[in-house]
């Protein structure tokens, strides 16, 4: 993170965080951070870091709340199951077929978050050993930061909704249905243990044979995921397995761990074995110096061995590569694999120059070799010259043959220019100034082609970084998305709800012998019922939200304007009135109408409600 991407608020922030709840998220990337921090401030109407800093001081409780949405633990059972359809037929059984059976069988599932990809690892190992073997032989190991999405994984208890992925016969099979949620059997259980465990800060967990940590490194950047991957590989056995997310990629640790499957993202451990018994006999020939010391003297001769610019190759006494450079590792197209073969099964051996027996020379004779000017034709047609050094390596207080050494050394340009000096010598100043700017030439080539392999991975590093937070936002808007059909199915149940009550509500306006109108504050026509068509001869669709006074109708309107005006101001709780009207039909009549207020809540007037009846026709029914 350069210094421009400082906000010394945010900064302020997760340091207080860190101090007064132990999280520490220094490692975890700022974009996400951020982010996710100001939909917290949003929520609770925060304006600035500052001020969230001030209300978390107030406010204990929302560190719950923060720490929730930091943490996203989107995860299911079974999620990409192409994935693990390729653990469970690949991975698991080369585990169990590489251990005896009296071994244990050790599984790391780091950022477990609330145990879906936990019990899919413990239902996996169970239908391939047999739940009785399970029970005996695997542990697994689940952690997480977050306390309380520990506390959910250790209940072992989901909703309907959330078994969804799981196969019907391996859901009946491991889980026991209980009050409608589907509970994890004690026996499966027994299997795993939940602890709390910061990856950045606590010690791994060691001679794991499978680590599954899943779309989880993919919230820190690029230095915290190194520093994580250093555990990961100290953590794992030789040859154990990696299982990552399909959003990650390993770009920072690329010499550990080699790819077993890059699309399903399953890599291995590569083992450093013949250099821990490079170790162990340095160990016994200087039992004064303590082991630690020792490791990190090799680790610095290793790591300065692999920046030489000249490709170098170490073999042992029988010839099998121990070392190779990184330019080595290029120029020979080596892979790591490579390390530990024997030099006879590879092409270096004898192309561009035959090593086996200048090595037998080299072993015998205990000196080194220099071959000069080797021609090596590139796939272009062009000859490249090398020289090549064949050097012992013996052992400074006895004497003794340790390996040997092999230096390469590209000297086709120097060729070059020799052959332009021998063809050039009567003008050997001018020779000169060429070949000083030749020299300037490839200084500036090789800064510029430095700079563009730097320009290269910052761009691969943002684009990874870019691909992460896409990761990041489809499994929030993923989450959004389930809230909203939540609130969807809510609304559909309360609307089916209001139409039985607007059903109800219109089979009684249909029902009255007397017509019904609904007038609002303002006597606009809310209500027209089927009897106030029958009586005046306008629809209710016709006449809706009209003004009720503006209507011609046969039934005289003005004696009820004031009456009317008198219950919407509250000042008369009813009002009666017996008018001379005439009917739709022309029919002469008396309309008994009684005007009473519409009430909501409490005693506020929001209207009045009109009864309108022929006065005859009350007294035949009395």
């Amino acid at each position: 993170m350069t210094s421009t991407e400082i906000n010394p608020e945010l900064e302020s922030l997760l340091d207080y965080i860190k101090r007064n709840r132990g999280f520490d998220f220094s490692g975890y990337k700022r974009t996400t951070l951020s982010r996710r921090i100001c939909k917290r401030m949003q929520i609770i109407g925060v304006e600035n870091y500052n001020d969230y800093l001030d209300y978390l001081e107030v406010h204990p409780d929302e560190f719950v709340e923060l720490f929730n949405t930091i943490l996203i633990n989107v995860t299911a059972f079974f999620r990409e199951p192409q994935a693990w359809e390729y653990i469970a037929s690949e991975i698991i059984p080369g585990i169990i077929a590489s251990k005896p059976i009296t071994k244990p069988i050790r599984v790391w599932s780091a950022g477990c978050a609330s145990g879906e990809e936990t019990y899919t690892l413990a239902i996996l190992l169970a239908e391939a050993l047999g739940m009785e073997q399970c029970s005996t032989r695997v542990k697994v190991f689940a952690t997480d930061v977050d306390a309380e999405a520990l506390s959910h994984s250790r209940h072992a208890n989901y909703s309907i909704k959330e078994v969804v992925g799981i196969p019907k016969d391996l859901l009946n099979k491991y889980f026991d249905l209980v009050n409608n949620r589907y509970v994890v059997q004690k026996d499966l259980r027994r299997c795993v243990i939940f602890g709390r465990h910061d990856l950045v800060q606590d010690a791994p967990i060691s001679r794991i044979d499978l680590l599954v940590c899943r779309n989880t490194l993919m919230y820190f950047n690029t230095e915290t995921q190194a520093k994580i991957l250093d555990r990961f590989h100290f953590a794992l056995n030789d040859r154990g397995y990696l299982f990552l997310g399909k959003a990650e990629m390993l770009f920072t640790r690329n010499h550990s761990f080699s790819p077993v499957d890059l699309r399903r993202r399953v890599f291995t451990k590569i083992p450093i074995g013949n250099l821990q018994d490079i170790i162990r006999t340095m160990a016994d020939s200087y039992n004064q110096q303590p082991v630690p010391e020792i490791v990190d003297q090799i680790r610095i001769h290793e790591a300065a061995f692999a920046i030489d610019p000249v490709a170098q190759i170490v073999v042992d006494i029988n010839s099998s590569v121990l070392l190779a450079n990184t330019q080595a590792r290029t120029l020979f197209n080596l892979n790591p694999l490579d390390l530990g073969r024997p030099l006879q099964d590879l092409e270096l051996s004898y192309r561009p120059v035959e090593l086996r027996s200048r090595l037998d020379q080299v072993r015998s004779s205990r000196r080194a070799i220099t071959l000069k000017d080797i021609e090596w034709p590139t796939a272009d047609r062009e000859m490249r010259y090398l020289d090549v050094q064949i050097i012992p390596l013996l052992y400074e207080k006895t004497g003794d043959l340790l390996g040997i050494k092999i230096i390469f050394s590209d000297v086709t340009r120097f060729k070059q220019l020799q052959n332009d000096l021998v063809h050039t010598n009567q003008e050997l100043e001018t020779a000169y100034e060429e070949l000083q700017s030749t020299v300037e030439e490839l200084e500036t080539t090789n800064e510029e082609l430095q700079s563009t392999v730097e320009e290269l991975e910052t761009t691969n590093e943002e684009l990874q970084s870019t691909n992460e937070e896409l990761e990041t936002m489809n499994e929030e808007l993923q989450s959004t998305n389930e809230e909203l059909q939540t609130i969807n199915e809510e609304m559909r149940q309360r609307s089916e709800e209001l139409n039985q009550v607007n059903g109800f509500l219109e089979s009684i306006l249909t029902s009255l012998r007397a017509g019904v109108v609904v007038l609002g504050p303002d006597l606009h026509i809310h209500i027209w019922n089927r009897k106030a068509e029958d009586l005046w001869g306008l629809r209710a669709d016709e006449i809706f939200l009209q003004h009720f006074m503006s209507l011609d109708i046969g039934l005289p309107l003005e004696p009820l304007k004031q009456p009317l005006r008198a219950i919407i101001a509250g000042q008369s709780q009813s009002h009666e009135v017996l008018l001379n009207a005439t009917n739709r039909r022309g029919k002469a009549f008396q309309c008994q109408v009684i005007c009473t207020p519409l009430i909501r809540t409490g005693s506020q007037i929001h209207g009045v409600i009109l009864l309108m009846e022929e006065y005859d026709e009350l007294n035949e029914g009395i």
